[in-house]
C-alpha cells in the first residue's frame, strides 16, 4: 500500500513522509477491522482502501494549497472519514470537523482520532439539516467537503448553510455533472452559491471519472434554510 500512496500523492504535488505512510497504514487497519462490526465500506483490500478511499481524497488537496494553513473545513456525510481525515493527515494545521449521522460511523471516527493522535479535530453526529441550524456551525467554516452523497440540487442545501461568505465548498462527483450543475441552478442562487469550477480530477489507479464541483459562496444562506430533515431530498429547492 505504501508504494501507492507513495506515488499516487505525488500527482498532486504531494511527498508523503514516513510518518504519514504510517498513520495511512494505521488508518487502513483500524477500518478494515472495525469494517467487521460498523459496516463502514464496501473497500476492504488494502490496495483499493490507498486508491478508492484515501488518493481519492488527497485529489482535493490542490484546491487546498493555496489557503492558509491553519483554513476550517467541515467534511458534510464524511463516513468512516473521507475525504476529511486523509487531509488532516498531509495538513496537520486544518482546523477539521467531520460531520456523519450514523452512531457506529462516529465511533469509528473518535476511536481513529484517538489511535492517530489527532488534534484540532471534531466529531459531530447529527443530520446536516439539523447541524447547518445550529449558531455555532452555521456559516462557521472557509471549506466544506462532501463526497457524492446526493444530487448537487440536494447536496447545495445541505453544505451550503455552513459556508462562510467567501469560502468555498467541495464536491466530488464521478462523470462531468452538467446535468446536475443546471438543476441545481435554482437552489445555488437561493443558498447563496455559485458554481466557479469543475475540475477534472485522475486519480491513479482509477479508471472511473471524477470530478470536482467547486461552489464559491458568494451570499448569505437564508434563514430559513436548511429545512426540516428529509425535505431537501423529498422536494428540492
Amino acid at each position: 500500500m505504501d508504494r501507492v500512496l507513495l506515488s499516487g500523492a505525488q500527482q498532486f504535488n504531494l511527498t508523503l513522509t514516513e510518518a504519514q505512510l504510517a498513520a495511512f497504514e494505521r488508518y487502513s487497519q483500524e477500518l478494515i477491522s472495525w469494517n467487521q462490526r460498523a459496516n463502514l465500506t464496501g473497500i476492504i483490500e488494502p490496495g483499493e482502501i490507498a486508491v478508492k478511499h484515501f488518493l481519492d481524497s488527497l485529489s482535493l488537496y490542490p484546491l487546498l494549497a493555496h489557503l492558509p494553513p491553519t483554513l476550517s473545513l467541515i467534511d458534510v456525510g464524511t463516513g468512516a472519514g473521507f475525504p476529511g481525515v486523509p487531509l488532516k493527515l498531509v495538513r496537520s494545521a486544518l482546523r477539521l470537523t467531520l460531520l456523519e449521522a450514523t452512531g457506529k460511523k462516529t465511533a469509528f471516527l473518535h476511536h481513529l482520532i484517538q489511535v492517530l493522535n489527532l488534534t484540532g479535530v471534531a466529531v459531530l453526529t447529527a443530520r446536516a439539516e439539523e447541524a447547518g441550524r445550529q449558531p455555532d456551525q452555521r456559516e462557521r467554516y472557509d471549506v466544506a467537503t462532501a463526497r457524492a452523497v446526493a444530487p448537487l440540487p440536494v447536496l447545495a442545501e445541505y453544505i451550503l448553510p455552513f459556508v462562510k461568505r467567501g469560502g468555498v465548498a467541495i464536491v466530488q462527483k464521478g462523470q462531468h455533472p452538467a446535468d446536475e450543475i443546471k438543476a441545481a441552478a435554482n437552489a445555488l442562487g437561493i443558498l447563496g452559491g455559485h458554481v466557479s469550477q469543475v475540475l477534472p480530477v485522475t486519480v491513479p489507479g482509477l479508471e472511473a471519472e471524477r470530478h470536482l464541483v467547486v461552489i464559491q459562496k458568494i451570499k448569505p444562506t437564508p434563514p430559513q434554510y436548511p429545512r426540516r430533515p428529509g425535505l431537501p431530498a423529498k422536494k428540492p429547492i
